[in-house]
């Protein structure tokens, strides 16, 4: 018989690309805001939700019966909202789609965000080593930021309480085949004049963070893990720390980097979940795939 899987965010960005990899493996219940236009799309039951609902959020959730919910419903950034309304609407969101899985008995996977690290703008810090992994401290400065460490905070009290297993994804800029917005900064990066860059010029292809997603899915761990979520590479196709330190002025005393690789480590996952990020700008920028036909 095949299981349930429910996924939040379901025609957003990111999450139309998870709900229609996983509608070939899992009857998928797919909730956002609004339906799309058609919802007669094989192996998905499309839910109109407000997520800060948190009755409806766990009528919804206890009546698909999942053996998991896949979290990536959100207000991604600050540049249209509010800095309170982002942190509220995502704090309650993942709040209310945690514990009714949790209650339900169903492991989770769920988008937090590398900006935690405090490598992001108005005026992005140099890490305290490279590269970047899970351990670094997180130095959140605005609304959304603080709204992802609250999501984190969450998956630890669900797994303390329920014993379901929670995988917290950090991922980078997230970029889709054929239209990369990583392309123009490249283009106008000059080594010489280089500014400080938020991410320290990483980005992930929307393919590896679907497939990141199913090995944290199909994987068996306990409780509470956090996964940084990245790309191979730098998307400049120069030397990671010489860019870093033409932006920044300096590199950490402890910087471990090797010619393009990312400034931020996904040991972890390749560790626990056997998975490491296949797409590197270098091909996928040009590469014309058609996304999700329902979004």
């Amino acid at each position: 018989m095949t299981d349930t899987i429910v996924v939040t965010g379901a025609l957003g960005g990111s999450g139309s690309w998870i709900v229609d990899a996983l509608r070939a493996d899992h009857d998928v219940v797919a909730v956002d805001l609004t339906l799309p236009e058609s919802t007669d799309v094989d192996g998905v039951s499309f839910q109109a939700l407000d997520l800060t609902d948190q009755g409806a959020v766990w009528e919804t959730v206890l009546d698909a019966d999942p053996s998991a919910v896949v979290h990536f419903g959100n207000i991604p950034h600050e540049e249209n909202n509010p800095g309170g309304d982002v942190y509220e609407n995502n704090a309650l969101s993942t709040f209310h789609a945690l514990e009714a899985a949790g209650r339900a008995g169903a492991d989770v996977v769920w988008a937090s965000s590398e900006t935690v690290y405090g490598t992001h703008w108005p005026e992005p810090t140099l890490p305290e080593y490279l590269p970047v992994d899970e351990e670094h401290p997180v130095e959140p400065w605005n609304g959304y930021e603080m709204s992802k460490l609250a999501g984190e905070a969450a998956a630890e009290r669900v797994t303390n309480r329920f014993g379901v297993s929670v995988a917290s994804i950090r991922p980078s800029w997230i970029q889709y085949p054929g239209r990369y917005a990583i392309t123009p900064f490249r283009e106008d990066f000059d080594l010489e004049s280089a500014d400080r860059f938020g991410n320290l010029w990483s980005y992930i292809d929307i393919r590896d963070v679907v497939s990141l997603v199913e090995a944290a899915l199909d994987a068996d761990f306990e409780d509470h893990e956090v996964f940084n979520a990245f790309g191979p590479d730098n998307f400049l196709g120069v030397d990671t720390a010489t860019a870093i330190e033409a932006g920044y002025g300096d590199l950490p005393s402890e910087c471990d980097l090797s010619g393009e690789e990312s400034a931020y480590s996904t040991e972890k996952a390749a560790k626990l979940l056997g998975w490491e990020p296949e797409h590197s700008w270098k091909t996928a920028e040009d590469e014309e795939i058609a996304g999700p036909s329902f979004v």
